[in-house]
C-alpha cells in the first residue's frame, strides 16, 4: 500500500532564522465546550484557558490577518496542553460563509492529529467502552513506519475530526542507522 520513495529537498536551504519548533496547533470546532471536555476526559490534554470573544463588526481584522470574512468572529477559544506534545488552540467560529463540516484527509486542508499510546489495545478498548467511532481497528505499521510492535488506529471525535492512535514500543523501519530521528514525545531529546 504504502511505497519508500522520498521527497528531494534541498538540505542547504535557509530556513526562517530563529525557528524552534511546534507550538501549537490550531483548530475549529462546532462546540467548543464538547471538544474541550472530550480532549481532557477522554485523551487527558490539560485545560489552561479561555481567550475571546474576538469581532470586529466594522472593520476588516478577520480578513486582512486570517483572510476571512469581516464578519467572522470567535464567541470562544481554548488552551490546552497535550501531554509532552504541542499545545492545542481550539476555537469555535462563527462566519456568513463558513463550511459546517469536517473535511476528509482527501480534502486540501484534511488534517488529522495522532496521539501516541504505550498499548494500542487498552487505548481502543477504553476508546471502544466510551462508545467513540473506531475506523478498522489496529493495523501493524506500514512500510518504513513499520516495526516490532508498531501499529496504528483512527477513530471519530464525537463531531467527526479524524484522529490516531500511534504506537511503536521497538520503534520504526526508518530509525536504523540513523543519527537522527522525528520527535517522538516518549524521547525529548530525539
Amino acid at each position: 500500500m504504502a511505497d519508500d520513495r522520498s521527497i528531494a529537498v534541498d538540505s542547504a536551504a535557509a530556513p526562517v532564522p530563529g525557528m524552534t519548533g511546534m507550538e501549537h496547533v490550531a483548530f475549529t470546532v462546532p462546540d467548543l465546550e464538547q471538544a474541550v471536555k472530550f480532549f481532557v476526559e477522554v485523551l487527558g490534554c490539560e485545560y489552561f484557558y479561555d481567550i475571546g470573544p474576538f469581532r470586529d463588526d466594522e472593520g476588516t481584522w478577520f480578513r486582512d490577518n486570517l483572510d476571512l470574512d469581516p464578519r467572522a468572529q470567535i464567541p470562544r477559544a481554548a488552551l490546552l496542553r497535550c501531554g509532552h506534545g504541542s499545545n492545542f488552540e481550539i476555537f469555535e467560529y462563527d462566519a456568513p460563509d463558513q463550511v459546517r463540516k469536517m473535511p476528509q484527509m482527501s480534502d486540501w486542508g484534511g488534517v488529522h492529529l495522532a496521539f501516541y499510546v504505550q498499548d494500542m489495545d487498552v487505548a481502543l478498548a477504553d476508546l471502544d467502552r466510551r462508545g467513540i467511532r473506531i475506523l478498522g481497528g489496529s493495523k501493524p505499521g506500514m512500510g518504513v513506519e513499520a516495526g516490532d510492535g508498531s501499529t496504528f488506529a483512527h477513530f471519530l471525535s464525537p463531531w467527526g475530526m479524524l484522529l490516531e492512535f500511534v504506537s511503536f514500543p521497538n520503534g520504526k523501519t526508518y530509525m536504523t542507522g540513523r543519527d537522527r530521528i522525528l520527535w517522538h514525545p516518549l524521547d525529548p531529546q530525539a
